[in-house]
This record gives C-alpha cells, sequence and structure tokens, in this order.
C-alpha cells in the first residue's frame, strides 16, 4: 500500500533548494490558486561529514528524503554565482547536481535562478541583502522567527521565486510578479 498524497489538481507544491557544501538550504511552499503558504524550511547541516564524496552522499538522501515526503511539483534551485576559488565553484556545481539528480530521478521538472533574479522577486531588488529577503517573507510567509541560518530562507525564496516565474501566480489575466502581486493582495502585506 503506497502513502503517497493526493493533493487536488489546483494545489502545487515547490521545493526551493540553496545549494551549498557545509550548509544547504531547502524551503517548502504550498500554492493554491494564487495564494501560497509555507509547509516547512531547514537546513541541511554538511560539515560534520570528512569527504567531499560523504557530503553528496547525504545530500541525495537528504532531498530524496523530503521529495519522498512532500511529492513536491517542482524543484527550483539557486544557480551557484561565479566567484574567484575554482575548487569551491565546483564542489558547489557537484552538489546542487546531486539535489538536481535526486529531483529527476523522481521524474520532478526542475528550475534554476540566478541569486538576483531570486532576490527581485522577493524583494523588488536585485541587490537586496540576505537579511532583507529574510524580512520579507518573514512578512510574505508569516514566519514567526526567522532563522539563524539564512540558507533555509534563501531556499525559500528560491521557490517563491519559482512561484512567480513560472506563470502560476495569474491574477486577474496577468502573470505574476512583484508589483501584481502587491496590487492583488494588499492583505497580505503588513503596514
Amino acid at each position: 500500500m503506497s502513502n503517497v498524497i493526493k493533493k487536488p489538481a489546483s494545489e502545487k507544491i515547490i521545493l526551493g533548494i540553496d545549494p551549498g557544501t557545509n550548509i544547504m538550504g531547502y524551503g517548502l511552499i504550498l500554492v493554491e490558486g494564487n495564494k501560497y503558504s509555507l509547509l516547512q524550511f531547514g537546513v541541511i547541516h554538511l560539515k560534520k561529514y570528512t569527504t567531499h564524496e560523504l557530503k553528496l552522499k547525504k545530500i541525495f538522501e537528504r532531498i530524496t528524503g523530503l521529495i519522498d515526503e512532500f511529492h513536491p511539483d517542482a524543484v527550483a534551485l539557486e544557480a551557484p554565482f561565479y566567484g574567484e576559488n575554482i575548487q569551491s565553484m565546483l564542489k558547489l556545481g557537484r552538489a546542487q547536481g546531486v539535489a538536481m539528480a535526486a529531483a529527476l530521478a523522481r521524474e520532478i521538472p526542475i528550475a534554476e535562478y540566478s541569486p538576483k533574479k531570486v532576490k527581485q522577486s522577493v524583494t523588488g531588488n536585485g541587490n537586496s541583502s540576505k537579511e532583507q529577503v529574510a524580512e520579507m517573507l518573514k512578512t510574505l510567509l508569516h514566519i514567526q522567527e526567522i532563522p539563524k541560518l539564512l540558507d533555509a530562507t534563501d531556499a525559500l525564496a528560491v521557490a517563491i521565486c519559482h512561484h512567480f516565474h513560472a506563470g502560476r501566480l495569474q491574477t486577474r489575466g496577468r502573470t505574476g510578479g512583484w508589483k501584481s502581486f502587491l496590487e492583488d493582495n494588499p492583505d497580505r502585506i503588513k503596514s
């Protein structure tokens, strides 16, 4: 007997991932029509694993576990930014690739967004700080307390970005965006 959760066709679950080799953030949102709500968010601690290979194995297992528990309809990942350290970029790319493979192994579509696009989607400013993104998500998703590790809120931001850019926010015939969201959902923003 399978314990697959049946969702109404109008509901979608999005898993957002902020890839990392020491800490990987994840966030899940439930989309119902043009409304969305927080399901769960957190981080996967990887520092304790001694080899990069073991970290990759744990990433695969934990992402697969989240997929099996929540049955997301899409997985959205933040694209690695290009830095000076080539070895760090390679390791981060591998971590992202393993997270993608976990989604693809369960036949879940994946999408990738640049850090600037994620910030722009959530705050309206592509140069926002992690703290500004977290504060906006606190308001949008009614989060009681911002976590100490902002990788978790970064992952939620990726999920929200995917929701906006996948055309899922349809309001009065328009596709989604920050401006249309504010116009159509004044009750979601606290003064």
